[in-house]
This record gives C-alpha cells, sequence and structure tokens, in this order.
C-alpha cells in the first residue's frame, strides 16, 4: 500500500475504520496521509451485524466511546496541523452498500482500510471491493490488527503452523523492532480534511442507533484510546512483572484486562507486542508470559485465516464423530450452564461474571468450557456461541481457537483425556473463595472449606449459613467421576479413529 517518491499523489482518500478505533499507530491511516493530498476517516454502523443483537449491548456501547474518543482525536490531531473541521465521519446501514455510497459521493480515488481475516469479514470487503471497482475506486486492505500477517510465519515447508510451541518459537526468533514499529500518523496529518460541506460530523447518540445504555459505566469500562492507555499504564507500572502467576487466580487483579480494547483497535497490537517485548528483555518473567498470550491471540488468528472451516467443524476431523447429549436434557443442562446453576460454585460464579458484565477469567473461560464438553457431554459450538453473545472482547479465531482447546477438538489442544476437576481447580484457584463469594453471596458464610463443593458440607455449617440446597443452591446437576467416566467412554471414537488410520 506504500507509494514510491515518484508516485503521483492521489487528490483525495477515505479510510474504513472497522476494529482499528484509534488515531495513532495506525496502518491505514498512514498509508492513505502518505498517499493523497486530502484525507477522510469514517465508521459505518452496519446494520448486518448490528441487527442481531440485544438492544442493550455493551459492545456497541464501547464502540459508540470509542468512537467518541476518536473523534476526538482526529480533530485534536488536525488543529495541530492547522486544519479546522476534521472529524469523523459516521453513517448507518449496511456497510457493503454504505461505504461504496460514500465513496462515490466524496469522489475519491481510493479506500484504506486494515484487514480483518474473519470468513464473514472478509466476504463483506470483497463485495465492497467490487462495488468500488465499478466506481473506479481502488481498494487497499493490508496488516495492522496482528504483528505477523497470515504467510509472513511458515514452516519451512512453506506451510502454516498447526502447532503452538514451534509458532512461538519461530515468532520469537523473527522478531526484531522493525516489525513492532509504530505506523506514524502525526507526520502526515495535515492531509487530514475538513469534514464535507453538508456534512455536521459527531457520532450519534446511542438512541438514534437504536440501542440503550447497559452497566458499562459500573464497571469502570472506559472506552476509547483514552480508556486503553490508562488500563495499559496501570499494567505496566503496577501489575505485569507478576503476571505469570497472578493471571490465574480470578479474585486477584492479575490480569491486563486490554482484551477488548485489543479486539476493537483502541490500542494497537504493535504498541502491546512492544511493550511487553522490552519488558520481557529486561528480565521480566511476567512480559514473557503476557507476551507468550498475544502470540497465541495471533496463533489463532493465521489458523482462522488458513483454516475457516474451523468455524463450523472441529479442526481435527475425528472429533466429529464424537456424539454429543441432545434433546430436553441436554437443553435443560445447558440453560443450568448458562445460568449459573450447575451446582459448581466455581462455574456458577465463572458465568454469573460473564452474564453481569460482559468479562470472564481466562482460567474460568478454560474451566467453564471444560466443564460443558466433558462434564455435561455438550457439543462445544453451543458454549462458543454463547461466549460469542456475551464477551465484550469477542474473537472470532481466539473464541473458537479456546473452546476447539479445552473440547480437545483444535490443534495443539489438551489431550481428550484430560478433564478438569471443578472442585480441585475451585481449591486451588480460589483458595479462599473470595471470587465465589463475591458472585455466589448466597453462599458467602459457608467456611472455605466447604464453600467449593457444598454438597459435602456438614449440616451444621449449611445452617449457620443459611444455605438451604436445592432453594438456595441448587445441588450438582451431574456427579464429576461419573461424568468424566461417561467422558472418556464418549471419546473413545477419537481413539478408534486414530487406531484404524
Amino acid at each position: 500500500m506504500q507509494i514510491s517518491p515518484g508516485d503521483k499523489p492521489l487528490a483525495a482518500a477515505l479510510v474504513w475504520l472497522r476494529r482499528d478505533l484509534r488515531a495513532h499507530d495506525h496502518a491505514a491511516l498512514h498509508h492513505a496521509r502518505r498517499a493523497a493530498r486530502q484525507v477522510w476517516c469514517a465508521f459505518v454502523f452496519d446494520r448486518d451485524i448490528l441487527a442481531e443483537l440485544p438492544r442493550a449491548d455493551r459492545r456497541v456501547e464501547f464502540i459508540h466511546e470509542s468512537l467518541v474518543d476518536l473523534d476526538s482525536q482526529l480533530r485534536a490531531l488536525g488543529r495541530r496541523h492547522g486544519v479546522e473541521g476534521v472529524g469523523l465521519i459516521v453513517r448507518q446501514g449496511s456497510a457493503r452498500s454504505e461505504l461504496p455510497r460514500l465513496a462515490d459521493a466524496l469522489h475519491v480515488q481510493a479506500v484504506y482500510a486494515n484487514a480483518d481475516y474473519e470468513p464473514a469479514a472478509k466476504a463483506r470487503d470483497a463485495r465492497v471491493r467490487g462495488a468500488l471497482a465499478e466506481l473506479g475506486i481502488a481498494f487497499h486492505a493490508g496488516k495492522d490488527q496482528v504483528v505477523f500477517d497470515t504467510d509472513e510465519l511458515l514452516t519451512a515447508t512453506g506451510k502454516p503452523y498447526a502447532v503452538f510451541t514451534p509458532y512461538r518459537n519461530a515468532w520469537l526468533r523473527k522478531l526484531e523492532p522493525w516489525w513492532v514499529q509504530a505506523y506514524p500518523v502525526e507526520h502526515h496529518a495535515a492531509a487530514l480534511a475538513p469534514l464535507p460541506p453538508g456534512e455536521a460530523g459527531g457520532v450519534p447518540g446511542l438512541a438514534s442507533l437504536g440501542f440503550e445504555p447497559t452497566n458499562l459505566a459500573a464497571l469502570k469500562l472506559e472506552g476509547g484510546t483514552t480508556g486503553g492507555r490508562s488500563l495499559l499504564a496501570d499494567f505496566l507500572d503496577e501489575r505485569i512483572d507478576r503476571y505469570g502467576t497472578a493471571r490465574d487466580f480470578p479474585a486477584v487483579k492479575g490480569p491486563s484486562y486490554l482484551g477488548v480494547h485489543l479486539r476493537f483497535g483502541t490500542l494497537s497490537a504493535r504498541e502491546l507486542a512492544r511493550a511487553a517485548w522490552d519488558r520481557a528483555r529486561g528480565g521480566s518473567r511476567g512480559a514473557e508470559v503476557w507476551l507468550s498470550e498475544l502470540v497465541w491471540r495471533e496463533f489463532y488468528q493465521q489458523l482462522l485465516h488458513h483454516h475457516p472451516r474451523v468455524v463450523e467443524d472441529s479442526f481435527r476431523p475425528e472429533y466429529d464423530r464424537i456424539r454429543w447429549e441432545h434433546g430436553n436434557k441436554a437443553g435443560a443442562a445447558f440453560a443450568a450452564w448458562c445460568e449459573g446453576r450447575t451446582g459448581y460454585p466455581l462455574v456458577d460464579a465463572a458465568m454469573a461474571q460473564i452474564n453481569q458484565t460482559g468479562y470472564m477469567h481466562n482460567r474460568l473461560r478454560m474451566v467453564t468450557a471444560s466443564f460443558l464438553c466433558k462434564d455435561l457431554g455438550i457439543d462445544w459450538r453451543w458454549g462458543e456461541r454463547y461466549f460469542a453473545e456475551k464477551l465484550n472482547d469477542f474473537e472470532l479465531a481466539s473464541n473458537n481457537g479456546g473452546w476447539q482447546w479445552a473440547s480437545s477438538s483444535g490443534c495443539d489442544a489438551q489431550p481428550w483425556f484430560r478433564i478438569f476437576n471443578p472442585v480441585s481447580q475451585s481449591e486451588r484457584f480460589d483458595p479462599q473463595g473470595r471470587f465465589i463469594r463475591r458472585y455466589l453471596p448466597q453462599l458467602a458464610r459457608l467456611p472455605d472449606a466447604a464453600l467449593h463443593a457444598p454438597w459435602t458440607a456438614r449440616p451444621l455449617d449449611l445452617a449457620e449459613a443459611g444455605v438451604v440446597l436445592g432453594r438456595d443452591y441448587p445441588e450438582p446437576i451431574v456427579q464429576h467421576e461419573a461424568a468424566r467416566a461417561k467422558t472418556l467412554e464418549r471419546y473413545a471414537v477419537v481413539r478408534s479413529a486414530k487406531a484404524s488410520r
């Protein structure tokens, strides 16, 4: 997308913002401003996506806040370079038609965007590219949301990696300062164009979009680059060196909490990787572990790009031979899992967390996913869809990869015979029950020893805590050891499929 000094500059270009809601370290903005004398920035509230969402959706509110912050950034950037009236153009409708219509009205010669690797996004972009071509407008989309693009890391035989550790090793070997340097925006900010005549600019209110406020403010989840930088500074200043150990305990402020900002691009993948790499080279074990987590995200992104079939099918085809539970019984068990009524406190507290906040601690994502697939025998796709509806930081690649990892059907997944024990996980990672007590206050007065498995509590402890099982808190909907045996039997078809090869 870069132009050489001998290339003739474009008269005007449009930057189409999607999951890159920032005005710094931005590949598409950088390339557009270098290529054109005038540049506008636009975002489309895509009705093809929004129509399927509930009217109170934290992600829509987060995007809305981020766009308000981005509009402010663009205006300030323009003023610093003597250009008044700069701002964000916002449209509503189907992006497939709205974006070409806007590009045509602005008489631009090119549209610049940052690549999105999800199959639906690729299909949308192909439609937009075709519509723009009919108008004589070029469409450029390139790498931004990852450090290494889909084909920049391949095996010695030229194939995509299917195992994480070799991928991570290759990723780290290839990493040099050049790969994580920022795409400068400020240098070419004079190319920002004032809003065109008749364009008021600004971001429409949530109500005009057909949405209503959520509990985002109460959760203190601030959108935009402003919110992202505040979280990043807090993490780097206070917690990153302890990340390697603290991240596993849900009652501890251990994670970075930056997933939603990475998802919507209010911070860039490069600046996060650069921060982690710099600290890791300084000897921080926590930073090294955090960098590895960022690499996991890119591993799943390239996996989705090269194997889009994983959206519907298991990465390992033999795992699609598993006969999952079905019918009314499975439906009732799934509803209990969704609503946090399984009778296993750590699982139920984790589901309360995602339902109330749109966030779930990473350790608990593994525990709840394992419980659904290997204790309840329910298809991983059901859980994947539920997380997709609820998670603020939902990314198809990571969500799909995580669920296939937990169900053992994905690449480099946990072995099929490894089954998390929800009680021992609770005792190990929430030993004092602080997390459980926060989300299951009805159990708060139980002693620590009884909190992880209330059905084993002494009648006296239950009475003193005011807990009646079946009334205040459910009995377990499944016995773990019996479920484990059934799961090993269910997964035997995988073993037989491997043996017959």
